[in-house]
């Protein structure tokens, strides 16, 4: 089997997307599986590389657009070229976070209550009817990137003009108060569910990427049937979107108990401060056991038999 990991790209995401795929060219290499690397970006001549060079299998560790949000998987269908990760559909609907609010309350999933906000829109009727604090996202951008926590109503307008700088989709969501969780997902199954803790507002950027004092609670100190209820909670969530091989659900357990569905991602971060590497280690799989299952993972979907 020989992999070609594709990473980099354009978004603003590239630096961890680099990290993600630096990372996982050197799991593979240490298993002794025939990898090379493929730069999205804007100077090599990528696309050349990707139609003539020899390989069975590629490694996505995208982030973000252009890479996350079914452009690139597009681009591999047409080619031919089989590819791990959620497909055209499931890409693009979970990168587009009111999409996936929209399905989600269609299913009767449980997920904030939510304001889309374009120019017109009268922010004092949005902050009165969801009863701020609020939280502002681009509907298109990872990562956390653009979002923010807003406390006060002469705050607000700021925020959402630092999201619209990012996007032309914005919208405003409910802010919750209690515990956040993620759930990684690999081959149709959740594994153990991390709590996450910070200092800063919500698990921004920083705190994902940058700072060392986030904590990662594994066990995530829920009860058994808890652990077991979100867990399966995030499988639905995940299959709602037509997400497929791996992925990541965040979510939050409000003071009530309930839980509240954040967004899927269907690309996360392999970097030294990511949270699915935490979670299949708690599941007994090394870093590169795991990126083999996700390749075994496409394999299977692709009818391929390429070995390891």
């Amino acid at each position: 089997m020989r992999v070609a990991v594709l990473y980099g790209g354009t978004s603003a995401e590239r630096e961890v997307s680099l990290k993600s795929g630096r990372a996982v060219i050197a799991a593979l290499e240490s298993v002794s599986i025939d990898v090379f690397g493929i730069d999205i970006d804007t100077k090599s001549n990528w696309l050349q590389q990707l139609q003539t060079a020899s390989f069975d299998i590629a490694f996505l560790a995208l982030h973000g657009r252009g890479g996350e949000d079914g452009t690139i998987q597009g681009l591999l269908d047409c080619l031919n070229i089989p590819y791990t990760g959620s497909g055209v559909l499931g890409s693009a609907l979970a990168m587009d976070k009111l999409k996936t609010k929209q399905i989600w309350q269609t299913l009767g999933l449980p997920t904030p209550a939510y304001r889309v906000v374009e120019s017109c829109t009268d922010l004092a009727e949005v902050w009165e009817t969801l009863s701020g604090p609020l939280m502002v996202k681009p509907v298109h951008e990872g990562s956390s990137i653009g979002m923010s926590k807003v406390e006060r109503f002469d705050h607000f307008k700021d925020a959402v003009n630092k999201a619209a700088a990012l996007d032309s989709s914005v919208f405003v969501e409910q802010w919750v108060t209690g515990k956040e969780y993620t759930v990684a997902i690999l081959d149709g199954q959740a594994l153990p569910v991390i709590g996450l803790e910070t200092n800063h507002q919500f698990y921004d950027y920083e705190a994902k990427y940058l700072v060392n004092d986030t904590r990662y609670l594994l066990p995530c100190g829920l009860e058994s049937a808890q652990e077991q209820a979100l867990q399966a909670l995030s499988l639905s969530a995940f299959e709602a979107l037509s997400c497929q091989d791996w992925g990541r659900v965040d979510l939050m357990v409000d003071q009530n108990g309930q839980p509240q569905l954040l967004e899927v991602n269907t690309l996360p971060g392999m970097t030294d401060h990511s949270l699915v590497p935490m979670a299949a280690n708690a599941a007994g799989y090394s870093f590169a056991e795991f990126i083999v299952a996700v390749i075994n993972a496409a394999q299977k979907r692709y009818s391929l038999n390429l070995g390891s």
